[in-house]
């Protein structure tokens, strides 16, 4: 596992070589380091499974006496509310 500051001097480095490809091209906000092919490159949220969805909406939980969630019975009412 590589340390701190190994990753710090990857991360220098990396930038390093964007700004000698991509001279010409301002920074972006306040930070200099970032550049605008970091913000072309970010990784599109993945879309919630219908699981996901039924999990996220409080309404839908059933928990124990001590709080935490019956998912053996969230599942159950899970299948049954995808029947109809």
């Amino acid at each position: 596992m590589p340390t701190e500051r190994e990753r710090e001097y990857y991360r220098m480095g990396f930038r390093d070589g964007q700004k000698a490809a991509l001279p010409d091209l301002p920074p972006i906000g306040r930070d200099p380091g970032r550049w605008y092919m970091e913000e072309a490159t970010k990784p599109k949220k993945r879309k919630l499974s219908a699981w996901n969805k039924f999990v996220k909406n409080k309404r839908n939980h059933i928990t124990y006496r001590d709080g935490k969630l019956n998912l053996k019975k969230m599942a159950v009412a899970f299948r049954r509310k995808q029947r109809r």
